[in-house]
């Protein structure tokens, strides 16, 4: 089996819940931080383990920023083979890259910019010996409530986990698992939510606090501190 690994980092998406009223419509991926576009930090964090071969970049279609927004950077480039939905567009990718089935693909989020190089080498570390993969992840630390003006119910967090990215997994394992998710119409909301809706249990990693989505408006100051 072969160790080549690709990253992907899907990049279409426009973040509405990241922007305050009024502010300027650019995708958050694009916004910057300390001085730099988060997605330039988000492959610059890929980059900082040489294992990785190359970062493909998903972006949609007469994307605007991406060429001022990752220009310079090593082992990477950029497609507009994104789609409507995060699945497809890693599906997109996928096909773009015309990665071998056996060879690892590593997907990233865009708005985790904050991603240890540590971490990145923790997962890899675990993947490479593993039949599956993995991916990144943290307990649930916090009590957690069910509900949505009021708690219905609490959860027992034993055995919770909050899923990170990046999450790893064989080219031709994740196109299937894609595919047959889109077929029958399951919710893919991260890699492995395909890869075990196709009966594998991938494994998990821990990962870092300082790996949080960027999400809230707020996030963006949070983000730069831990930068």
């Amino acid at each position: 089996m072969s160790d080549s690994i690709i990253a992907i980092v899907p990049a279409a998406g426009v973040g509405a819940r990241a922007s305050r009223p009024g502010q300027d419509a650019v995708p958050k991926q694009y916004r910057p931080l300390g001085g730099q576009p988060m997605l330039r930090l988000a492959v610059s964090a890929l980059l900082a383990d040489a294992r990785i071969a190359q970062v493909r970049v998903a972006v949609t279609p007469g994307d605007g920023w991406v060429d001022d927004a990752l220009t310079g950077l090593p082992r990477t480039v950029w497609r507009a083979c994104g789609g409507a939905t995060r699945a497809d567009t890693v599906a997109g990718a996928l096909a773009d890259s015309g990665a071998a089935d056996d060879a690892w693909v590593l997907v990233h989020d865009a708005a985790r910019p904050g991603l240890p190089a540590e971490a990145l080498a923790r997962l890899i570390d675990a993947c490479l010996k593993d039949p599956v993969g993995g991916l990144l992840a943290l307990p649930v630390a916090d009590t957690v409530k069910g509900g949505h003006e009021r708690v219905e119910r609490t959860l027992d967090r034993n055995g919770l986990w909050l899923a990170q990215t990046p999450q790893m997994f064989r080219a031709g394992a994740l196109r299937d698992a894609l595919t047959a998710a889109a077929v029958a119409g399951v919710a893919v909301t991260d890699e492995a939510s395909a890869i075990e809706a196709a009966g594998y249990a991938p494994r998990l990693v821990p990962g870092s606090l300082r790996n949080f989505k960027v999400t809230w408006p707020d996030d963006f100051e949070l983000m730069e501190k831990w930068l």
